[in-house]
């Protein structure tokens, strides 16, 4: 039996408006979620606004003609009206002419907001009490249902400012009147309804509304964004983070498939399906596309792995390759485990588990045995490559539950595999012996990053007679005299050796790498024409400790305007001009930057080279927080979409002009390293390295902390007025405690607070006291704070990492670009800039230096390591000193 038509979707006609449908698809679970609330204000027949709260996976929608009132005495008239879906609570844009609700729409206000009781009951009994934390709207309010009937058959219910510290007098203040402006785009509307026509931009001025010039005065008009927009023509799929042991928290895992990536595009009924690097694939696809196209989906992406299996119903790479190159579309079985969007509604945003739901509802409809859903695994996490080594799977793909969908590589995603194994450039190989015909081994290599193609060892088994006849045959028009290696390899390894031009890539298994970068144990699986040769480098696994902070970036989907303060305008040498194809080294400060025309951030277009003449002009700034401390590098050669790896050790790593420390700071490790020049920075940056932190201590007294540190990191549903506060009351807190404290921007979401020390106390005793003053602060408002890490903690509040002021740990350094979208930058700020900051990663490497030019003091003037914890500190903390 068909599903009826809501209200919702009888009244629009979606050829037309730009207003979401509705997908169809699972509701989101509420369960372990902060619960969103958004405030339209719509300019249709009369300008009102709409109160939208969520509740089970809808909006419950109240238009109130005259908008909030911050007085209690001021009940507002709110019409309840029908469910909205999710989707709409981000909208903005015009209904066009002959539409319901024709006319302008911005999102006044939004955040989330916290139900007083049950609210499914107090819903339902027309008693709804909560807590609403938003940009413009705090404190706790009330919707009443009333017993007057209104127009037709709609509820009429009150809207009614509960009394708290967040009331204000009517007759002093209207809070619609001062804040006119939307929290999203900046612009006002107002005053009647001009003509709209589909997708519209159109929206009238501040300067042609009604509302009182001096309010719309304050911020300009711009165009607003539309609704839901046509489809990316193209769209990068979401890559994994290779590491190596399972971390702790909530993650769903998969098994990693051993097969070609693709990605398939529907637009107007036409599928596409679409390689990880952009090649068309369709036609080597057709029963695969002939079965998504039977699903009659509207506008969508979907992501998944095409592979063959084999006799035990496990993935065969090779039998995939010869499954393509004879054209054997119906061997092929196309495993999908992501919609980044469907029917139209971009679900990036929305939590894995629901976009999968999403997915496997419609795979479910469908019995054609070409396209199949990739489940989860049931295993715990600890048990989890165990379960899939036992199964002779490759390994397993980790998924951190609640997070997005990034068209990058993310630590949400993650990479475990039951063996080592990866791509390798080939560039030679040896003569057979015995019987043997074709080869003896192969000889490998990887790109490393200002040193070419690097030798990582030979490949001698795998192979069976046709793959031994097949890759000889490629191999010798490829060969060459002289070897692609940049450094000679001793007279023992190139014995015998025929070399051949670098452009083949094979996929070895292999057991380990040697501290020479060398790999053992190896067995030579297929070769790779899925990924050039020039991006096959040395995969480094990270730990679970390194991606214990995802990041959470938020791309924007307009383009960034052109910088006006490039920071490779700063301070550039004569030798440092460059074109868009420049493939010559630049000297900046010294040091020779390689490929300095390589897009390390497709957002902002910004290079590698700005990224080092960044760091050139940064130096008088940045080096004093790096002075003396063990640095840590968070390298990404490939740019911000591409591999990242946390490195806290020189090891074979050769930065130009860093510092390695002592090895008996660390023992058991290789060295630790120190940046203590700008030469030093800048050859981090020609390294790959975006980010630097540091340790809580200097290296001359390593067990002596000479600060902590308070990672403030909100819930993503919060809104950044929340971060304001919550940085004013762990400021409050400190201050009642006798303690200065400084803080900077983190360049993400949240907000670092520093208490500088004397260096008196241990690791032990400084990380006691950080997490006796996180559960003090948390404990005192359990509503907006919370000690305990893991995202089910963090619903609607803010972690206070304090975990951070351990021996080893580390935070990035103040005035560190970040490896986000944008290259923002860690700032830090004065108290009294607190209340004006907009956003964590407000600056970034094109605008940061223009802030500092314009700085009259020193945001952190009078920062001194002389402060000591006290007992009476301990004690007014509730916890005895150790």
């Amino acid at each position: 039996m068909a599903k009826p038509v809501s209200e919702y979707t009888r009244k629009r006609n979606f050829d037309i408006t730009s207003e979401p449908a509705e997908t169809g698809g699972k509701a989101r679970s509420s369960k372990g979620k902060a619960l969103t609330f958004v405030i339209h204000k719509h300019d249709a027949r009369n300008l009102h606004y709409d109160f939208r709260l969520e509740l089970d996976g809808t909006l419950k929608s109240w238009a109130v003609p005259k908008g909030p009132s911050l007085d209690p005495k001021n009940k507002r008239l709110a019409v309840h009206v029908e469910d909205h879906p999710l989707g709409y609570g981000s909208f903005e844009g015009s209904i066009p002419e002959g539409q319901y609700g024709a006319g302008d729409v911005i999102v006044w206000d939004r955040g989330i907001w916290q139900p007083h009781g049950d609210p499914r009951e107090t819903y339902k009994e027309g008693k709804l009490k909560f807590t609403l934390i938003g940009e413009k709207l705090t404190g706790d309010w009330a919707l009443v249902r009333t017993h007057l009937r209104g127009s037709g058959d709609k509820e009429q219910w009150l809207l009614i400012k509960e009394k708290d510290e967040a009331v204000r007098s009517g007759d002093e203040y209207d809070i619609v009147v001062d804040k006119p402006e939307s929290v999203v785009s900046g612009t006002t509307v107002g005053g009647g309804r001009a003509p709209a026509k589909k997708n519209s931009r159109t929206r009238k001025t501040a300067a042609s509304s009604p509302e009182p010039q001096a309010a719309a005065a304050k911020k300009p008009a711009r165009k607003a964004a539309a609704g839901n927009k046509r489809l990316p023509d193209k769209l990068a799929p979401q890559l994994a983070t290779l590491v190596d042991t399972p971390p702790e928290g909530d993650w769903l895992y998969e098994i990693k498939f051993d097969g070609y990536r693709i990605m398939t595009r529907i637009i107007d009924g036409e599928v596409r399906m679409i390689t990880r690097n952009g090649h068309d694939r369709t036609e080597r696809l057709p029963l695969q596309a002939k079965a998504v196209s039977e699903m009659n989906l509207g506008d969508s992406w979907l992501d998944g792995e095409a592979v063959v299996l084999n006799d035990a119903g496990l993935p065969d790479f090779q039998a995939l390759q010869n499954a393509f190159e004879i054209g054997r579309s119906k061997d092929i079985v196309y495993y999908l485990f992501d919609v980044p969007f469907l029917n139209g509604e971009d679900l990036r945003e929305k939590p894995v588990e629901d976009r999968r739901a999403a997915l496997k509802k419609l795979l479910g409809k469908q019995k054609n045995r070409l396209l199949r859903f990739s489940d989860a695994f049931s295993a715990s996490h600890r048990d989890i490559v165990e379960s899939a080594c036992s199964l002779s799977l490759e390994g397993v793909i980790g998924k951190r539950a609640g997070s997005v969908y990034q068209s990058r590589r993310s630590p949400d995603w993650i990479k475990l595999k039951c063996k080592l194994r990866q791509e390798f450039v080939i560039v030679g190989f040896t003569k057979p012996q015995g019987t043997r015909s074709g080869f003896g081994a192969l000889l490998l290599a990887v790109n490393e990053e200002g040193a070419g193609l690097v030798y990582a060892g030979r490949v001698g088994t795998g192979f069976n007679q046709k793959m031994l006849g097949d890759l000889f045959e490629q191999m010798k028009p490829l060969e060459q005299d002289a070897s692609p290696l940049s450094k000679k390899l001793t007279s023992a390894q190139a014995r015998g050796v025929h070399w051949i031009e670098p452009t083949l890539v094979g996929e070895v298994e292999f057991g380990e790498w040697t501290r020479e970068g060398i790999i053992r144990h190896s067995a030579f699986i297929a070769l790779r024409s899925d990924k050039p040769a020039s991006e096959v480098v040395h995969e480094y696994p990270r730990t679970p400790k390194d991606i214990k902070a995802p990041f959470k970036p938020k791309a924007s989907k307009a383009k960034a305007e052109p910088a006006q303060d490039s920071p490779a305008r700063e301070k550039k040498p004569a030798s440092s001009k460059r074109g868009a194809q420049d493939k010559d080294k630049i000297d900046v400060a010294g040091v020779l930057i390689s490929h300095p025309e390589r897009v390390i951030d497709r957002q902002s277009g910004l290079h590698k080279i700005d990224l080092a003449h960044y760091y050139e002009s940064i130096g008088d700034w940045i080096l004093p927080h790096l002075d003396h401390r063990p640095v840590a590098l968070l390298r990404c050669p490939e740019g911000v979409e591409g591999e990242q790896f946390f490195q806290k050790h020189s090891e074979r790593l050769a930065i130009p002009n860093i510092k390695q420390l002592d090895p008996k700071l660390d023992p058991g490790h290789a060295r630790l390293m120190e940046i203590d020049s700008v030469q030093a920075l800048v050859g981090a940056a020609q390294m790959g390295t975006i980010e630097l932190h540091t340790w809580g201590s200097t290296y001359d007294q390593i067990e002596l902390p000479d600060h902590f540190v308070l990672d403030l990191d909100p819930d993503e549903a919060l809104p950044w007025r929340s971060m304001i506060e919550a940085t004013q009351m762990t400021l409050a807190v400190l201050d009642e405690l006798g303690l200065d404290a400084y803080i900077k921007t983190s360049g993400g979401k949240g907000m670092h607070v520093i208490v500088p020390l004397a260096r008196k106390a241990d690791w032990d005793a400084v990380k006691a006291f950080a997490k006796a003053l996180a559960q003090f602060i948390s404990a005192q408002l359990p509503e907006r704070f919370t000690a305990t890490s893991g995202p089910k903690n963090r619903v609607g509040k803010i972690f206070i990492d304090y975990l951070r002021n351990t021996r080893g740990a580390s935070t990035v350094a103040a005035y560190s670009v970040r490896a986000r979208p944008g290259l923002p930058v860690s700032v830090p700020i004065a108290r009294d800039e607190l209340a004006s900051v907009k956003s964590s990663a407000q600056w970034n490497i094109s605008n940061v230096l223009k802030r500092l030019r314009k700085l009259k003091a020193d945001p952190w003037a009078g920062y001194k390591n002389t402060q000591r914890i006290t007992k009476p500190m301990w004690k007014r903390l509730g916890v005895k000193a150790p």
